[in-house]
């Protein structure tokens, strides 16, 4: 179910949360269950979806702006302001599906680095709403991958974990900026 928490789809010079980046110990932390959904998580969403636009971002998980909480703010459609954004609380995958695809993958904490992720093709995923409302969705294709991904932050996993072309991890990170010694390989 969409968000209707409205924010402005717009960059801001001075995004109200500070992103965190590939190296940093905040992105390796597992979050935490949410417990009180109020004005102040709300307020919460809000910055992180100002922060998200701001950075042409179309998911961010709550640690990579240095709150561990088990929260993700989704929009595939930034520039229609029509389509309200998702947010996810506390969300569980419910159910995979058996077909796999490899699709490019970016972050915003690892600007400029797309790679190549295998992901299974659909989830389902349960998650309470901004007002703590439950809420089941079944997603395909990029929106399958986009809470995979975002929902990885959460267990302290980023993205080039789950790269298997080392060599081509090793170069685009250092082409970038970061070091390959920041990875940690899921199984």
């Amino acid at each position: 179910m969409p968000s209707e928490i409205a924010v402005e789809k717009k960059k801001l010079k001075n995004p109200p949360l500070q992103l965190h980046y590939l190296g940093d110990r905040v992105l390796r932390q597992p979050a935490k269950r949410i417990t009180k959904i109020d004005d102040e998580l709300r307020q919460l969403v809000r910055e992180m979806l100002q922060t998200m636009y701001s950075k042409d971002g179309i998911g961010l998980a709550a640690p990579q702006v240095g709150v561990h909480k088990q929260l993700i703010v989704i929009d595939l459609e930034p520039d229609n302001p029509a389509n309200p954004p998702l947010v996810l609380i506390n969300p569980t995958i419910k159910q995979v599906s058996k077909e796999i695809c490899v699709a490019q993958e970016g972050c915003l904490s690892i600007p400029n680095v797309y790679l190549d992720v295998k992901r299974p093709e659909t989830v389902e995923v349960s998650y309470k709403d901004e007002y703590g409302r439950p809420q089941t969705l079944k997603a395909k294709d990029l929106l399958a991958r986009c809470i995979q991904h975002e929902m990885d932050h959460l267990n302290g996993v980023v993205f080039v974990d789950r790269v298997d072309n080392s060599l081509t991890l090793a170069q685009e990170l250092s082409k970038n900026g970061f070091s390959y010694q920041a990875v940690k390989p899921v199984a």
